[in-house]
């Protein structure tokens, strides 16, 4: 599958706060063997193409203490059983998405600032500085890290747009917040090309700002559109593809608001799995797309396979 970059393009050819300084890309090391793991999808959603970047992933011990809070031991062992995953342990994936319009090359979120934006860019055949907006769901750093390379702006020629209520938020942190830190050093000094936007506002031909707050102050999501079709970027809204879904009550360590976040997320995955809308989340396991299923009280996310093949 290969993504139908725009001319221009052609020719120019932390929710885990504590984990931005690990992050690296996966390797798959069976019989021995140190061949590289996919850091590039490519998907269609009618005109548009769609493409997740694989920014770096890692695994963190404590799972229950990340994700479970609420649950009882008893009852985040039997789910992650269930699921056939370890409830001691979680693989965490740090998952930007570029959309192609035709018109223009968008890109939501930046990674860590280790340089895995720019490997996996490269994977899809773009070079940074052919990105023509970045739009940032929320401001935890492994989303704003990749803005800044060496202290200059890592997509030079793009127009950036964010939540007016994040960036409110975090700009106005004291001195040694550490998200507040690097706001003030990755954001603020593109803030003259920033727009600042609230839900429902239009980002880009058939991209729509969706409220998805709880995690962060101003933390969105964003709808696509295209011939009839939808896809929605979920970035952050949950967390794990198994805990957040199976019980979107377990708080979430790094949610802010932990009951907005609850009701954030039981909202919008029951709109997906109602209207069968497919869904990318930041976190997911990478390509990070897939389908919401409503199960019991809670969701199930079911992996794309082919389904949004080009």
């Amino acid at each position: 599958m290969t993504l139908k970059l725009s001319r221009r393009a052609a020719l120019t050819g932390a929710a885990s706060l504590p984990l931005a300084a690990a992050a690296a890309p996966v390797l798959a090391g069976a019989h021995g063997g140190k061949a590289a793991a996919p850091i590039a999808r490519s998907f269609k959603l009618g005109s548009l193409g769609v493409t997740t970047l694989l920014d770096g992933s890692l695994p963190r011990d404590g799972a229950k203490d990340i994700f479970g809070g609420g649950a009882s031991d008893e009852d985040f062992a039997r789910v992650s059983a269930e699921n056939f995953i370890p409830a001691d342990t979680a693989q965490f994936f740090f998952t930007p998405t570029l959309v192609d319009t035709g018109a223009e090359l968008v890109l939501f979120d930046t990674g860590l600032g280790q340089g895995g934006i720019t490997r996996a860019l490269e994977a899809a055949g773009v070079a940074p500085e052919a990105i023509d907006v970045v739009v940032i769901t929320h401001m935890h750093p492994d989303h704003i890290g990749g803005m800044m390379t060496d202290g200059a702006p890592t997509f030079a020629n793009a127009r950036y747009v964010t939540g007016a209520a994040e960036y409110g938020f975090w700009s106005k942190a004291e001195a040694g917040n550490r998200v507040g830190d690097l706001v003030k050093s990755h954001v603020t000094p593109l803030a003259e090309k920033m727009t600042f936007v609230e839900p429902g506002a239009s980002v880009a031909a058939g991209v729509t700002a969706v409220d998805a707050s709880g995690h962060t102050p101003g933390h969105m999501g964003y709808m696509l559109e295209s011939d009839g079709q939808q896809l929605m970027l979920t970035a952050d809204l949950a967390n794990h593809y198994v805990w957040s879904f199976a019980h979107p009550e377990w708080e979430v360590r790094f949610d802010m608001d932990k009951a907005k976040a609850t009701a954030s997320r039981r909202q919008i995955l029951g709109m997906l799995a109602a209207d069968r809308v497919p869904m990318i989340g930041y976190h997911m396991p990478f390509p990070a797309a897939g389908y919401v299923e409503a199960r019991g009280d809670g969701f199930r996310f079911v992996p794309v396979s082919y389904q949004l093949m080009g």
